[in-house]
């Protein structure tokens, strides 16, 4: 496995339409680190899936419809996470094909912010391997606005 950034990154993608339809991407995205996928989709927009975090494994995050916050956060010893962190906060939408990387040492989660949404999560790790390697942390850790959609 390749090294991994030192922040979660968002590799962009694209759309590609003509008479027969319409094509999206992410062409940067390479499966060299994946060993497994999963799908998620809440029954409710309330809900929050977070934090989980591992340090060793990575994830990549696609949303294949709808429209989710993410969040990211170093959480350095799991038995005392750092409550001072930087937080990385993404919105990301099937509108705008992109993949987040989520590196090893980093605990992540979302929120769905439309109905039906469906995320797409792809593991460097098996799922014998995760289970090792999983450390849980409240929704709210890092502070309870992060989930909350920004009135501008």
């Amino acid at each position: 496995m390749a090294s991994s950034p030192k922040e979660p990154t968002v590799i962009p993608g694209g759309f590609a339409v003509d008479d027969r339809g319409q094509l999206s991407f992410v062409n940067g995205f390479a499966f060299d680190a994946v060993r497994r996928f999963y799908m998620v989709e809440n029954f409710t927009t309330e809900v929050v899936r977070a934090f989980h975090g591992h340090l060793k494994e990575e994830k990549f995050v696609l949303v294949v419809k709808g429209s989710i916050i993410a969040a990211a956060v170093q959480f350095g010893d799991p038995v005392s996470p750092n409550r001072n962190a930087k937080l990385h906060r993404f919105v990301l939408s099937d509108r705008q094909p992109q993949i987040l990387h989520v590196p090893a040492g980093y605990a992540n989660g979302f929120r769905a912010i439309e109905p039906g949404t469906r995320i797409m999560f792809f593991s460097s790790a098996t799922l014998e391997e995760s289970g090792k390697d999983d450390f849980r942390f409240p929704y709210d850790h890092w502070g309870k606005g992060i989930w909350e959609v920004e009135h501008r």
